[in-house]
């Protein structure tokens, strides 16, 4: 069995992630400090599964865990998605997540490299791109100008691969370039669970839905699109993480490999919400709120490659990820 390291692989994503990844018989070990994600998913990923998940509670900036884990493991790769990820935040606090991103990926790949396991997955972001250039984005668009320091994280991270694989081609690096994650494992036992204000517009929505908060505010209703809130490329949690499980057959080459993970399919702020409204017979409220710092207006994803190469396609749906959202959400009002 090879053993995949997820790092941040408690969280929402990851731990997505590592249900695939058990389910298609890959062992999954997670590393997390859990800062943003609960222990208790990964027990639920066991529920869903039947089958273990190793577990290490530590930050990616400690070089000790690292030695840990690559010691008592015999780890085939990586996939890496620990890190910061609130946009907003970044704008208010840009030294945290440099230090934390950048920093803490320098970490994890010094020891990779003295290791010798030098296959990774690299969770980027849609954010790398000029945002401020063309809405439909493939792999090729121009690159820099990002709106956050969030984004730049992931800007520089991704030159940093870049960099070590022209330094040392026995590397197997794919970038996978996220577009905006919502949905939930339709058992319903794991979702998106943030701690606090969500920076996000689904666990808002559906904390609107199950009382917790009063209304959804939409930061930004005279932006440059047919209703004036942003628009986005929404992508089911599901499909994200099976796009992962087709990129590790690129373990088996060596090289620099980017791909889109997107639906092509974009949706405004309003437009979700309403389509929450009709898969879930419920009525969401909401105001329109200020524009929110290192916020664009509107981009998308084009992610033929993705299908050329990895033969992969989202197949849900934005109703499919309204409806799982609800599901997670209603079985879990206060989250995990």
């Amino acid at each position: 069995m090879k053993n995949i390291l997820v790092t941040g692989g408690a969280g929402y994503i990851g731990s997505h992630i590592c249900v695939e990844l058990l389910n298609q018989g890959y062992g999954a070990i997670v590393m997390d400090n859990l800062c943003n994600s609960s222990k208790k998913a990964l027990a639920r990923v066991e529920e869903i599964t039947g089958k273990r998940v190793k577990f290490y509670e530590a930050d990616i900036r400690e070089k000790s865990a690292f030695d840990e884990i690559f010691t008592s493991n015999d780890i085939y790769g990586v996939i890496h998605m620990a890190g910061l990820k609130a946009v907003g935040e970044s704008v208010k606090e840009p030294l945290a997540y440099f230090d934390n991103n950048i920093g803490g990926t320098i970490v994890l790949l010094e020891a990779m490299k003295k290791r010798r396991v030098k296959r990774m997955i690299f969770s980027s972001s849609a954010t790398v791109y000029d945002l401020g250039g063309e809405e439909c984005l493939k792999e090729t668009s121009p690159l820099g100008n990002s709106t956050s320091p969030y984004g730049r994280t992931k800007s520089v991270i991704e030159q940093m691969l870049t960099d070590i694989y022209a330094s040392d081609n026995v590397w197997s690096i794919v970038m996978l370039r996220y577009f905006n994650p919502i949905g939930a494992h339709k058992s319903g036992l794991i979702g998106e669970n943030p701690k606090g204000i969500p920076n996000n517009l689904m666990p808002y929505i559906t904390q609107v839905a199950v009382g917790k908060r009063e209304r959804v505010n939409v930061f930004g209703g005279d932006y440059n699109t047919p209703d004036g809130t942003c628009v986005r490329d929404y992508i089911h949690v599901m499909d994200l993480a099976d796009g992962h499980i087709k990129a590790i057959r690129k373990f088996e080459e060596t090289g620099l490999f980017v791909y889109n993970l997107g639906t092509g399919c974009p949706q405004s702020v309003l437009e979700v919400i309403h389509a929450f409204e009709r898969a879930n017979d419920l009525q969401i409220q909401y105001a329109i709120a200020p524009r929110r710092a290192g916020d664009a207006a509107k981009y998308y994803a084009n992610a033929d490659k993705a299908g050329e190469e990895l033969g992969w396609k989202a197949t849900r749906s934005i109703e499919d990820m309204c409806r799982d959202s609800w599901n997670w959400q209603s079985k879990n009002p206060d989250g995990y």
